[in-house]
């Protein structure tokens, strides 16, 4: 037997086998919809019965394709699609008609520096090196879109470097932007799975302004740490002016809803720099100011 080579599977693969079937001869069986191969099917797979199996695709499709990519770790980044690039926010300014379209145009003409921090930001984190088992960290990871989501790719780009696009079915087009890599750029049926692999990876996330989306990817990610079914991680909120503005996180301590330790669960930062100093505190000593929910630490406290 040494002399033989024991084959490495005795069964088709699902490639080949979906080939064939596709030059059955056409009769009226063959040619009925209940002989396709259910994974040829997408009547089949479209129906309501099937969204479980739905569910468990639009989680293993990424994930395969990202641990293939080598893959170790994300830097995650929220913000807003209606953030303009500072070179196009006076022409928003000019093209308002009425003064309440003038005042709205100026803030956001005001927020449009934070597509450059994002930028930079994304540039800093795509140069970080290999880890000792060769995986990729801080791969930048967006929503795909427009605005503070092109910036985030686009930075990644700047540099050379792959970033990661999650892109959502909306009923108005929602096309990738153009610095999102190819192979890289996913898109989602469900909401909830597109949520899961924003924070598989993800080993910082930074949120800056934002609208709905923007507070309710930041908001799940805050409920997920701080009830402990995620461990904690850097969570910058970039514009610290803005973010008080719209949440008055002190009020919601003084109603009595979150605990005082809860708003160490993030940090508000301006810029990228500031940002990235802080992700390096933060990996390099464990700064306790973060320590949200450390058992160890509480244990020692008492």
């Amino acid at each position: 037997m040494a002399h033989r080579k024991v084959p490495k599977r005795v069964f088709p693969r699902a490639k080949e086998d979906a080939a064939v079937a596709k030059t059955a001869t056409e009769t009226p069986q063959t040619t009925d919809s209940a002989y396709k191969l259910a994974f040829q099917d997408t009547d089949f797979l479209l129906r309501d019965d099937l969204r479980p199996v739905r569910f468990q695709l639009e989680l293993l499709k990424p994930e395969l394709l990202l641990e293939e990519a080598n893959i170790g770790s994300t830097f995650v980044m929220y913000g807003s699609a209606r953030i303009p690039e500072p070179g196009k926010a006076e022409a928003l300014v000019k093209s308002a008609v009425t003064p309440k379209q003038r005042r709205i145009a100026e803030r956001l003409q005001a927020k449009s520096r934070y597509y450059d921090e994002a930028r930079k930001l994304a540039q800093t984190a795509s140069q970080c090196p290999l880890d000792a088992d060769g995986k990729r960290q801080f791969v930048v990871c967006s929503g795909g879109g427009p605005s503070i989501m092109e910036a985030a790719n686009r930075g990644a780009h700047d540099v050379g470097a792959e970033s990661i696009g999650l892109n959502i079915v909306l009923p108005f087009e929602q096309t990738p932007n153009a610095y999102v890599t190819p192979h890289l750029s996913f898109q989602f049926h469900y909401f909830a799975l597109r949520k899961m692999h924003f924070l598989l990876r993800a080993r910082a996330v930074a949120a800056f302004p934002g609208g709905f989306g923007t507070f309710d990817e930041l908001f799940e990610l805050l409920t997920l740490v701080q009830t402990g079914k995620m461990a904690q991680l850097p969570i910058f909120l970039f514009g610290q002016d803005f973010w008080r503005r719209v949440l008055d996180f002190d009020a919601l301590v003084e109603e009595g809803v979150i605990g005082e330790n809860d708003l160490n669960l993030f940090r508000f930062v301006e810029t990228a720099e500031e940002a990235w100093e802080k992700l390096n505190l933060y990996y390099a000593t464990r700064e306790r100011s973060y320590r949200h929910r450390d058992p160890s630490t509480q244990a020692a406290a008492g």
